[in-house]
C-alpha cells in the first residue's frame, strides 16, 4: 500500500480501444473537454434568458479556430523540433497544442460570431468564459496518457511515473516527476469555480470576467512553466510561455482597469443585446451550420 501511494502510474497506452474502434486518448480528452465547456456555457447562457442555440453556433466556429490557433502557436514556438519532418506538424493526436494560441483564436472568433448573432457581448462573455478553463482541465488529462508536459524529477506522493522512453536524456535515471499537467488542470478548475463565484456575487461589472480569467490563466501558467522541463523555445533565457504568461497577466490587468473606469457600473444584467441592436442582429445573423 505504501508503494502504491508513493507515486501515480501513467497509463500503459495512449489509445483507448472500443471493440474494433481505437481512439487516441489525447483527442478524446480534448473532445470531452470541449463538450463539457460548451455545455456549461449553454446552461449559463440559458439561465440568463438567452438562446442556447447561440452558444452551440459559437462553438461551431470557435472550436475549430481554437484548434488551428493552438497548433499554429505550438509549431511557431517550437519550429526547430519539426525541421526535416514538417508533415509531423499535422499529427495533432500525438500532442502539441499551444493553449495560448488556441485561446486567442477561439475567443476572437467566438466574439465575432456572438456579435453577428446579436448577443450581448458583455453578458455573453460572463456566461461563456467559465466553461473554458474547465475544458482546459479535462484536455490536460490527454497529456497524462501521452506521458508529456511533466516537470522536474520529484519524490512527492503525487509524482507521476514516466516510462524511460518518454524521459528527457538528462533525467533518464529518474522515474517520477512533477505532474505539471495535473497542476494546471487543478488550477483551471479552481479558476472556473472562482469566476462562477464572482459572477454569482455580482462582484464584477458585466464583461469583466474575461480580464479576470486572463489574469488567472496567466498566473497559473507562469507557475507551471517554472516547473516544466519539456523542450521549449527560449527568449532571453526564459521559456517563451513564461513571457506569454506575463503578457497575459499584464493585458488582463490593463483590461480590468480600463473596464472599471470606462464601463457603466449599472449596465443591465439581463440585457441580451447590450452591444448590438435587434435590427442589426436580424440583418447580420450567422447562418445555421449545415
Amino acid at each position: 500500500m505504501v508503494e502504491l501511494l508513493a507515486s501515480i502510474p501513467s497509463p500503459g497506452t495512449s489509445s483507448i480501444s472500443l471493440g474494433p474502434l481505437t481512439l487516441r486518448a489525447y483527442g478524446l480528452m480534448i473532445a470531452l473537454g470541449v463538450y463539457v465547456g460548451v455545455e456549461i456555457a449553454r446552461r449559463r447562457w440559458e439561465a440568463r434568458g438567452g438562446d442556447g442555440e447561440h452558444v452551440l453556433r459559437i462553438a461551431w466556429y470557435a472550436v475549430p479556430a481554437g484548434l488551428i490557433g493552438s497548433r499554429l502557436y505550438h509549431v511557431a514556438t517550437d519550429w526547430k523540433s519539426y525541421q526535416g519532418r514538417w508533415l509531423d506538424a499535422f499529427e495533432i493526436w500525438n500532442g502539441g497544442l499551444g493553449i495560448p494560441g488556441g485561446l486567442l483564436a477561439g475567443v476572437i472568433v467566438g466574439v465575432w460570431v456572438a456579435k453577428r448573432q446579436g448577443m450581448g457581448l458583455r453578458q455573453g462573455l460572463d456566461a461563456l468564459i467559465p466553461g473554458i478553463p474547465v475544458a482546459q482541465a479535462i484536455g490536460r488529462i490527454g497529456n497524462w496518457f501521452n506521458q508529456e508536459l511533466f516537470g522536474r524529477p520529484s519524490d512527492l506522493p503525487w509524482a507521476v511515473e514516466i516510462d524511460e522512453e518518454h524521459r528527457p536524456t538528462e533525467f533518464a535515471d529518474s522515474a517520477t516527476f512533477h505532474p505539471t499537467f495535473a497542476y494546471e488542470a487543478v488550477w483551471n478548475l479552481g479558476l472556473a469555480a472562482f469566476l462562477i463565484w464572482l459572477d454569482r456575487r455580482k462582484v464584477l461589472k458585466p464583461g469583466q470576467i474575461l480580464p479576470v480569467w486572463i489574469i488567472g490563466y496567466g498566473v497559473g501558467r507562469f507557475l507551471v512553466e517554472r516547473v516544466r522541463i519539456d523542450p521549449a523555445s527560449l527568449v532571453l533565457g526564459l521559456r517563451i510561455n513564461i513571457w506569454m504568461a506575463g503578457i497575459a497577466v499584464l493585458g488582463g490587468a490593463i483590461g480590468l482597469w480600463w473596464t472599471s473606469r470606462n464601463w457603466s457600473a449599472d449596465a443591465p444584467v439581463s440585457t441580451l443585446a447590450d452591444d448590438v441592436s435587434v435590427d442589426d442582429a436580424d440583418e447580420s445573423t450567422v447562418d445555421e451550420p449545415a
